[in-house]
């Protein structure tokens, strides 16, 4: 009798599992497993990924460079406009930006449940003709954080003023005047060089300025600057310093013109209708 029994349970348990089994094909069986016949969760850049997406602007500015109204970058710097839409960079650089990451860095919190690590990125972008950005970002995923500090670069780009070193002759090819960046105890300097010297400079901020369309430059630097992340900060604080100081070039009187928003805003609010149409 005992012997049926436990014949029988074995019996049970082994229909049981085989049904199941054929019925479900396992994991991964008939019904696809995870990420099967529903193409899971998009894979790389499912989640979140703007590169086919059609760029609709939210801001004043993103319509008025969409609709073709605002020509250049150079024309949003003149009245210091908030770029508040990365779209706004890709659509006057487009390809001719590149981007390259300068160090990627775990961080630690200490939190009741342990300590939570994130991963900061700092990223530098630039068309080597005028125009760098730095972003800094920190997130979960490694992917995240380099995404997110490649749009806060492109958020802070900034226009380089370059110069000459002697005569004016040929195009431009440094720094106009000595400038000092500072960030904790780093600290950058850039004076001009004759052309041919190349960048002088340490690996950090040698990108950075190759990025801006720099060509020749001496760099002087002070402090710690083996924490690579305040060194290249101290070495963007010095290239915006470019534009900070009023040289005899700059003296002329200029009349000041009315603000792209005043310009148009017939057309802008022809747009913000034509939106709410829409929707």
């Amino acid at each position: 009798m005992a012997d049926a029994e436990v014949r029988r349970g074995f019996g049970r348990g082994a229909a049981r599992g085989a049904s199941r089994g054929n019925d479900r094909g396992g994991r991964g069986g008939p019904r696809g497993g995870r990420g099967g016949p529903r193409g899971g969760r998009g894979g790389r850049g499912g989640r979140g990924g703007r590169d086919d997406q059609q760029w609709i602007p939210v801001s004043k500015l993103g319509r008025l460079v969409k609709g073709g109204l605002i020509k250049s970058l150079e024309e949003i710097y003149l009245f210091s406009l908030p770029v508040k839409e990365f779209q706004i960079i890709d659509f006057f650089l487009g390809s001719r930006l590149k981007d390259e990451v300068m160090k990627i860095s775990p961080v630690q919190k200490q939190t009741r449940a342990g300590q939570r690590t994130r991963f900061k990125a700092f990223v530098v972008v630039g068309d080597s003709n005028g125009h760098v950005g730095l972003g800094v970002k920190c997130s979960k995923e490694v992917t995240a954080a380099i995404q997110g500090a490649i749009v806060a670069a492109k958020l802070s780009i900034i226009p380089v003023r370059r110069g000459y070193w002697g005569n004016k002759i040929g195009a431009v090819h440094t720094v106009p005047i000595k400038v000092t960046g500072k960030c904790g105890s780093s600290r950058v300097r850039l004076v001009p060089a004759p052309r041919g010297t190349g960048i002088v400079a340490a690996r950090v901020p040698k990108k950075l300025l190759q990025f801006a369309g720099i060509e020749d430059v001496y760099t002087k630097t002070k402090g710690s600057t083996k924490t690579l992340g305040n060194f290249v900060k101290a070495t963007f604080a010095a290239i915006s310093r470019t534009f900070s100081f009023l040289t005899p070039d700059l003296w002329p009187q200029t009349r000041a013109l009315p603000l792209p928003y005043e310009v148009y805003s017939k057309e802008l609010t022809e747009l913000a209708n034509e939106k709410r149409h829409k929707h």
